[in-house]
């Protein structure tokens, strides 16, 4: 029981020695002392700590030999603490500062990665989504044979799939609201920009419902007009997706399109 005793004043003297020559580095140290300091926290994941010292450093060593390393350093230390934006930053801006270093490549997949930790969820502003995709394409481009390009692949479908889920369900809203004509647009641009999406046999589906809902609501003037629009979506869908599980609800409605049509012509 003793020797524990002891061994517990002992830890919490060394820990109170080290947080003492923290601060005092931190407060009154030597730029030589705050560099070795900051580099040994940075080494012992002690990332909070070695930021606080690097921001102290950095102008110091503008132009020096030791600034590549201490810039991927403070990009890394950001990355750690989950500071995803200004990682990316920093990231990016190491390897536009050192275009030749060994760690270029390392740099610009971290920043994309960044960028990709810190895009939401689908339902909100999809700014930093698309820059992830940009920082991705930038990596891919440059570095096409990296043994990263799996991973970064993955993230790249991840990101793609969060716009797609985005581009659905805001059409999928205007179905659901009654603004056909507006579904309309937005199902044709979804699977215009996301040619390969998931989503693209419902697109299809929800784009000949609301055009066909669009052409029974309609004026004289403009049926006859939305009713061939609806069947060439009917017709779009029955193509490309032979069997459909929603080509039964699908030919119910279009017996009615072509109803209609009849009826004008008659």
């Amino acid at each position: 029981m003793l020797k524990l005793k002891q061994l517990i004043l002992l830890l919490f003297v060394v820990i109170l020695s080290s947080c003492s020559e923290y601060n005092r580095v931190l407060n009154k140290g030597s730029l030589g002392e705050k560099y070795k300091m900051a580099t040994e926290l940075y080494e012992n994941q002690k990332f909070d700590k070695a930021l606080r010292l690097f921001e102290m450093i950095t102008p110091a060593y503008k132009g020096k030999p030791q600034m590549e390393r201490i810039q991927f350093m403070v990009s890394q230390s950001y990355m750690n603490t989950k500071d995803y934006a200004n990682a990316a930053y920093y990231f990016e801006r190491f390897a536009s500062n050192y275009p030749k270093s060994s760690k270029r490549e390392e740099a610009l997949f971290y920043a994309a990665k960044c960028h990709f930790l810190a895009s939401p969820k689908y339902s909100v502003d999809q700014t930093e989504t698309r820059e992830a995709l940009v920082a991705f394409q930038k990596y891919i481009n440059l570095y096409p044979d990296s043994p990263r390009m799996a991973e970064a692949n993955e993230m790249v479908k991840a990101l793609q799939y969060k716009l797609e889920t985005k581009a659905f369900k805001i059409a999928k809203q205007y179905f659901d609201i009654g603004y056909f004509s507006s579904a309309v647009v937005a199902f044709d641009n979804l699977t215009s920009e996301f040619l390969g999406t998931e989503y693209r046999e419902e697109a299809y589906f929800y784009k000949f419902k609301s055009a066909y809902e669009l052409s029974m609501r309609s004026t004289f003037l403009k049926k006859y007009k939305r009713l061939v629009a609806a069947e060439k979506a009917f017709e779009k869908l029955k193509r490309n997706y032979p069997n459909s599980i929603y080509l039964e609800e699908s030919q119910d409605l279009l017996d009615k399109v072509l109803e209609e049509k009849a009826l004008i012509l008659s």
